[in-house]
């Protein structure tokens, strides 16, 4: 066996411990939160619920859903609460491989993108989903039940938490294109226009059709525009050839 073969395998054996390191930490949280999924169900449904019709509710059109849907609010439970320590070994796998600039700058960019797609799911839960589901109880016409399937409820939150949550990290993808000198401070202002633009189609396609979920999408997506623009300022590029040499 070669030199490179033996390198392979050792970086394989490594990845596989890595894996099982998180697939066992996630299950460790998934049993733990089980005994109290119904309870989690019931947090995530509270938006809905709260502005059902009155004698309404939501229903559950599949034998096994009543079953099967809280376990789903578990298990992304889980990997929400385990999500730090996979990047932890997701850091810990690649870090042997990176220039000594690339690794100041993955823990500050891993740690920022935590809290800001935390801080989408928590806007959406809290300021978006009451509106959402205010003007769709609203709008219901009259002699039509407001009766939201549990499975479908769920797919449709978990949809709006990756849009709000990965909106929030405009101002990281910001950050990170300004330091690897992959789009200039100049071509990013020049940009303003095509992003309140873009801003607004992605709202118009990713929210219901309300004038209002769509501005509570696109207004924070071009205000974290923003803010990424005052944050880059205060971030020189990296200049990769000066620094792989001195590496």
């Amino acid at each position: 066996m070669t030199e490179q073969t033996q390198t392979l395998v050792e970086h394989l054996i490594e990845l596989r411990r890595r894996l099982v390191w998180i697939v066992v930490v996630m299950l460790v949280a998934f049993f733990a939160a089980m005994p109290f999924a119904q309870q989690l169900y019931t947090f995530v449904a509270q938006p809905l619920m709260a502005n059902l019709p009155k004698g309404t509710s939501m229903i559950a059109t599949e034998v096994i859903a009543p079953f099967f849907v809280p376990v789903k609010v578990a298990l992304m439970a889980a990997f929400l609460a385990t999500l730090p320590h996979t990047l932890y070994q997701v850091w810990a796998f690649v870090a042997p491989a990176l220039y000594k600039h690339e690794k100041k700058l993955i823990f500050p960019l891993v740690l920022s993108s935590l809290i800001l797609f935390a801080c989408g799911m928590a806007f959406a839960y809290f300021l978006v989903f009451p509106v959402i589901f205010k003007f769709l109880a609203g709008v219901t016409p009259e002699g039509v039940n407001m009766a939201t399937d549990i499975d479908k409820y769920l797919s449709f939150v978990l949809g709006m938490f990756v849009a709000f949550g990965a909106t929030f990290e405009t101002p990281v993808v910001v950050v990170l294109l300004h330091r690897m000198g992959v789009v200039s401070m100049e071509k990013m202002k020049a940009a303003r226009p095509y992003v309140i633009v873009g801003a607004f189609v992605v709202a118009a396609v990713i929210t219901p059709p309300d004038v209002i979920s769509q501005f509570m999408l696109a207004v924070p997506l071009i205000v974290l525009y923003e803010l990424g623009l005052v944050l880059a300022r205060m971030v020189k590029p990296i200049e990769r050839a000066a620094e792989e040499f001195e590496d």
